[in-house]
């Protein structure tokens, strides 16, 4: 009995383990495509969420490093510091009322002139003029600018001083700081020696603060407003060409004005020199004169000539006798 009971005992415990064996391996397999359908729902949800993360206007969570990283590195036009410089030539029927049209179009923009200047009233009337514009107007201004009439150039460059203004705000402030700290040493000094060189160096920090503050205006005021120059020009104005011209004319014109500019040099140098041979030339050319006038009036003194045939005077030997021709045989 004992021994049957112990077998049946047996048989059901190893029932029980099979079953139990075959419950986790279900179980396992279950588990399995669960972990799977939640790895493709992850990975369907994850784009989704990028999305709206980098969605524009909406703020990163403090704890979140990709969305920190992000607001670092911002390349948003509007969150940059630009500078706009522009150049155009317009060609037109009249400089005078083009020029107040121009200047009326900066005024309306919410801009000045910061420059004219105007050669000339006829038909090669020529106006040069530097407008101050908003950076946010720019380009509406110089598409009016070149509806005044015929564009015959245009030029706009950019510069990025982001980077540049960034620097100068963290230098601007630590610099403040600096200043801060050199106020706050002065009222603790006790001696006169102390006082003195927290002086001197609380002023090298106030002109370092104010060079940077300078700076920062500077750089402010230019990407502020943008800096536009117009060249307006009559029609009788001609574009030159920029094409090399050869030929007997041409080189003819060009030895002319070399010629031209050459004698306006020496005549130059001549003018330059002229006083002093006026200074100096003229009592030494007159001394010249004077001594050479005397030389010539001064009498000659004759030369003695001893007679022929007269014995020589004394103290001077007679020169040897010339033999006399021979007469052939």
């Amino acid at each position: 009995m004992r021994m049957g009971r112990a077998r049946r005992n047996g048989t059901t415990a190893v029932a029980t383990l099979a079953a139990l064996l075959m419950l986790a391996g279900c179980g396992s397999g279950g588990g399995g495509d669960d972990s799977g359908a939640a790895g493709t729902a992850a990975d369907a949800v994850a784009p989704a969420q990028e999305g709206a993360a980098g969605a524009p206007g909406e703020a990163a969570a403090p704890g979140n490093a990709q969305g920190g990283a992000g607001a670092a590195t911002d390349t948003r036009v509007d969150q940059r510091s630009i500078i706009y410089t522009g150049s155009i030539r317009v060609q037109v029927d009249d400089v005078d009322i083009a020029a107040r049209d121009a200047v009326a179009a900066a005024t309306r923009a919410g801009g000045f002139v910061g420059g004219d200047q105007r050669r000339s009233s006829d038909a090669d009337a020529v106006a040069d003029l530097e407008l101050r514009v908003p950076a946010d107007r720019f380009y509406a201004v110089v598409e009016e600018l070149a509806g005044l009439g015929v564009q015959e150039r245009r030029e706009i460059g950019t510069q990025d001083v982001t980077e540049e203004t960034i620097d100068l705000d963290a230098r601007i402030a630590s610099q403040r700081a600096r200043v801060e700290s050199a106020r706050r040493l002065l009222a603790q000094a006790d001696s006169i020696s102390d006082l003195v060189s927290i002086e001197n160096e609380l002023a090298r920090r106030e002109a370092d603060l104010a060079s940077l503050e300078a700076k920062k205006r500077r750089l402010s005021d230019l990407t502020a407003l943008s800096t536009i120059t117009v060249t307006l020009v009559g029609p009788g104005v001609t574009i030159p060409e920029e094409e090399n011209q050869i030929g007997f004319l041409v080189g003819f014109k060009g030895g002319w004005q070399v010629f031209l500019s050459s004698m306006t040099i020496l005549l130059t140098v001549l003018g330059a020199v002229l006083p002093w041979l006026l200074v100096f030339g003229v009592p030494l050319g007159a001394l010249w004169w004077l001594a050479r006038r005397r030389r010539r009036n001064r009498p000659a003194v004759p030369a003695l000539v001893t007679p022929v045939g007269a014995p020589p005077p004394p103290g001077v030997s007679a020169p040897p006798p010339v033999p006399g021709a021979r007469s052939a045989p």
